[in-house]
């Protein structure tokens, strides 16, 4: 099964997804991660990205995809994907949606976690604080915020058309949100 955690900045994807990965042992293919981990090695494609990841802004379309392409085989072989912080935009989801159909698979469920913008601050300033994430400070964080409203959220009308998107209340306990979670994919 290839499900989407979808929803802005801070609102528990990473979370989630950890849990779903222990759980169901499917492989979580989180792009932050992914662009986290190059920037941290030094990589050719981590120089070309920490200065955008740094400000808050998004990474290509071409870079992102490339990424999650190396990984579906590996999703393939778990029995799933739990796609976090990706597609961020319609192009990046038309993108998947093709590169899982050249594979005979398919977007099953696009979870929405629904957090108000209040909450997202104190959380990031909280990971922050614990993490000592570089994109984590409160101008990038606002840069992310907005990006997402102006670009992500676009999806939300994209996949509630295909009929794949559901609505979790992502303000309760991480066992709270992780019930919804679980309610939602028995739908499918």
């Amino acid at each position: 099964m290839n499900v989407i955690l979808f929803g802005p900045p801070g609102c528990g994807k990473g979370t989630q997804s950890k849990r779903l990965v222990a759980e169901r042992g499917w492989v979580q293919l989180s792009t932050g991660d992914m662009l986290r981990a190059a920037k941290a090695a030094g990589s050719e494609l981590g120089k070309r990205v920490a200065a955008i990841m740094d400000a808050g802004d998004l990474v290509s379309d071409a870079i992102v995809i490339e990424l999650i392409e190396e990984r579906l085989p590996e999703a393939e072989a778990a029995g799933g994907a739990i796609f976090d912080g990706f597609p961020r935009t319609v192009a990046q989801a038309e993108a998947l949606d093709a590169a899982l159909a050249r594979r005979g698979s398919k977007v099953e469920c696009v979870i929405r976690l629904m957090v108000d913008d209040k909450e997202l601050v104190a959380r990031m300033e909280k990971r922050a604080a614990e993490e000592g994430r570089a994109d984590d400070n409160i101008e990038a964080f606002k840069v992310r915020l907005k990006n997402y409203q102006d670009q992500t959220a676009q999806l939300i009308p994209f996949y509630a058309a295909q009929g794949k998107m559901r609505e979790v209340p992502g303000m309760g306990s991480v066992d709270d949100v992780a019930a919804g979670i679980s309610a939602a994919l028995s739908v499918n």
